[in-house]
């Protein structure tokens, strides 16, 4: 049995993968070291088993996602972009379509197991070895890292490698095997690990008037999160002059707390389940929320009509009660939202459902005005790791070379995917991230 290798890879991963087939082509001995019994388990479940592969953008658009993490992407994308992702794949007999509304990229056959399929048979044909079911138990230096490289200890042997790369991922979806083992290596060997917390996960809640509300889907909603500052002013109710939608108020005053700050807002579909809220603008600012110390210091405020101006869909509000005569307050809402929603819109404005429309005043119809505009939904946190479909925090990347995806600090020692301090936002981003940073290394390994 060899146990020594030009370069080990550890986790089988999309990063890993993608390196280990790119590392074996060039003539490199490469040895592909995964914990599971197979490799790719979090890309079975990706994209709800249909694997969200990249979006359909340039790399610049990828970059942009990412904000002041994207520059580090420069050189991967450059070596394995978008429109590479999508040819390599076409190559291996899986070919693509982009859903028109969202720009995310799938396998036609939407199956994610065909992804895998092809991952696998390009490891094969470049071959590079596979261990599966053999997790890394340690990784150490073995002096002089230029000369003698690493020695691995697995669960079932010990193992020399000239090189080595850390693809481990991060700690979403911690039943797939993503436990934040490469954490503990990068550290010992003198890495600094910004601290993981999840991201694209649901967020939840405590009030049950919204859990109630399970089920249901908004398509298009404008979501900000807002911090709160503790205050012993009053709420002001129906105060909606100030409104200057679609862009959110950065300031506003429900119960004792005044919302001071918004972290960020996003505008798409938002769903309502038992514990709270999902869909893809909640799941792009779950990050956030995940990282704040305090999460139940801060609110989703929703604008739940963000297509509407406020004048005018005050003006719809007047005529509607107008016309409606004898008609039940319960229904005022009904051309606009989901009934059981536009019901909670005018419990929260205060507003008898069994009341006529025509005894609505022009108070009455400022509160539904300012429900539909601001509806706040208290935070209780997220549901963690378990529910996440991507880690934020990693190794830090100011200690990684973006050149090369080697360590700064270690020579020989390599970082990909989702191990390091870089994620992205829903749309295959995160894949994407995955596939150039893993074959960039396989490229300069």
């Amino acid at each position: 049995m060899n146990t020594r290798w030009d370069i080990a890879i550890i986790g089988g991963g999309p990063a890993g993968l993608m390196a280990g087939a790119r590392a074996a082509a060039r003539g490199r001995r490469t040895l592909l070291i995964e914990k599971n019994r197979a490799p790719g388990a979090k890309i079975l479940i990706s994209g709800g088993g249909r694997c969200n592969l990249t979006h359909a953008c340039d790399a610049r658009g990828i970059i942009e996602q990412l904000g002041p993490q994207g520059k580090f992407l420069h050189s991967a994308l450059a070596a394995l972009g978008p429109n590479e992702v999508v040819e390599f794949f076409r190559a291996e007999g899986v070919p693509t379509y982009v859903e028109t509304d969202t720009g995310k990229v799938f396998p036609q056959s939407d199956r994610s197991a065909d992804v895998l399929a092809a991952l696998l048979r390009k490891l094969e044909f470049a071959d590079c070895e596979l261990a599966a079911s053999e997790p890394l138990i340690e990784l150490d230096r073995e002096g002089d890292p230029v000369e003698n490289g690493f020695r691995l200890t697995t669960s079932k042997r010990i193992l020399h490698a000239e090189k080595v790369l850390l693809a481990t991922g991060g700690k979403s979806y911690p039943d797939c095997g993503t436990t934040g083992d490469g954490y503990r290596f990068a550290e010992k060997l003198g890495h600094r690990i910004i601290p993981p917390r999840p991201a694209l996960v649901p967020i939840s809640t405590h009030i049950e008037a919204i859990r109630a509300l399970q089920g249901i889907t908004l398509k298009d909603v404008l979501i900000g999160v807002l911090e709160a500052q503790v205050s012993n002013l009053s709420p002001t109710v129906g105060q909606v002059s100030n409104l200057s939608c679609p862009k959110l108020n950065p300031k506003r005053q429900v119960g004792n707390l005044s919302y001071a700050r918004c972290l960020g807002s996003r505008r798409g579909a938002l769903l309502f389940t038992h514990f709270g809220v999902s869909g893809p603008a909640v799941m792009d600012l779950s990050r956030i929320v995940a990282g704040h110390p305090n999460p139940s210091a801060l609110v989703l405020e929703c604008d739940l009509l963000p297509e509407r101006k406020v004048k005018s869909l005050e003006t719809s509000i007047a005529l509607e009660c107008a016309s409606g005569g004898k008609k039940a307050a319960s229904t005022l809402l009904d051309p606009w939202l989901p009934h059981r929603v536009g019901e909670l819109v005018l419990e929260t404005a205060a507003v008898p459902p069994d009341r006529r429309l025509a005894e609505l005043s022009k108070v009455d119809r400022c509160r539904i005005l300012h429900g539909i505009k601001q509806f706040t939904v208290p935070i209780s946190g997220t549901l963690g790791f378990r529910h996440a479909e991507v880690t934020a925090g990693g190794v830090a990347l100011g200690e990684v070379d973006s050149r090369t995806m080697q360590s700064k600090k270690v020579q020989n020692l390599y970082f990909s995917g989702e191990l390091l301090d870089l994620d992205g936002p829903i749309g295959g981003y995160n894949l994407q991230i995955a596939f150039s940073t893993g074959f960039f290394a396989g490229e300069c390994m």
